[in-house]
């Protein structure tokens, strides 16, 4: 006596930003005894998605786990196709997925690229945690200015604004409130980010999907989230699909050279 080929469906789907749902769609198609899964992303920039497969009488094109990089702007991305293994005996599949924006595969960068200063020509800021810091910067490599609550944030690099948030008012110097962090984050030409954080309430000057220019005002700095007092953190990486990040130190001009890093406890001036 044949088995019905039959199908048990079960679909997962988790995302690992804080305050953001993206707009990326997973779906199957069934031809012929064979299933093909899809994804829509509709972000201006690449997503990064992981597999986890359970199946029976079936094998995929994917291998389990596997991290498949969404190109941005597609529709009718191919994931996986599911082929039957006997074709009369029944079948059964399901997958979770775990996604997150970025390409997290992406090794390489500009390593050579010159930032500037994110606050306007003729100002001077002190750096009160550098890379590496002892309060919020332990292992990551990220830099925090003495920006005023209201003073202006210019953009350090040429992107894309991938994400706004300016809606929070709360704050406290304890990891807890980073659900709090108001936020601008810009993906550069080489498939890096840039967040600047800790902007005040309602202090975005830019819109999701802008194209920003190097040195454009983009917003308002405040002291939201996790923070214990007004600056604005600036942090350059690459975005993982499990929600880690790989940090970038990053050169910057100043008045004092062309192309240098930033060093805590010390101040620095743009003339330019």
């Amino acid at each position: 006596m044949k088995k019905l080929f039959t199908f048990y469906l079960l679909f997962c789907h988790f995302f690992l930003f804080s305050q953001q749902k993206w707009d990326v769609r997973f779906y199957n198609e069934i031809i012929n005894r064979e299933v093909f899964i899809y994804a829509d992303n509709h972000e201006v920039m690449p997503m990064s998605a992981q597999f986890d497969f359970k199946l029976k009488n079936f094998t995929s094109t994917l291998e389990n786990k596997s991290i498949v990089v969404i190109p941005a702007k597609t529709e009718k991305f191919l994931i996986a196709k599911l082929t039957t293994l006997k074709p009369n005996e029944a079948n059964q599949f399901s997958y979770s997925t775990m996604f997150n924006f970025g390409n997290s595969l992406q090794e390489n960068f500009d390593e050579n690229f010159v930032y500037s200063l994110p606050f306007p020509t003729g100002e001077s800021h002190l750096i009160f945690q550098g890379y590496n810091g002892k309060f919020s910067h332990q292992n990551t490599s990220a830099l925090d200015f003495d920006l005023k609550i209201g003073d202006k944030v210019l953009a350090a690099r040429d992107g894309i604004v991938v994400s706004v948030v300016d809606n929070n008012t709360a704050s406290c110097p304890e990891f807890k409130c980073v659900e709090f962090n108001n936020k601008i984050t810009v993906m550069h030409s080489d498939g890096t980010f840039a967040d600047y954080v800790h902007l005040k309430y309602k202090g975005a000057l830019v819109k999701k999907g802008d194209a920003v220019a190097q040195n454009q005002l983009i917003g308002l700095s405040g002291n939201t989230g996790f923070s214990s007092g007004p600056h604005l953190h600036f942090g350059v990486f690459i975005n993982r699909v499990d929600g880690s990040r790989t940090y970038i130190k990053t050169k910057f001009k100043t008045s004092d050279s062309a192309a240098e890093l930033l060093v805590q406890g010390k101040t620095y001036t743009k003339n330019y």
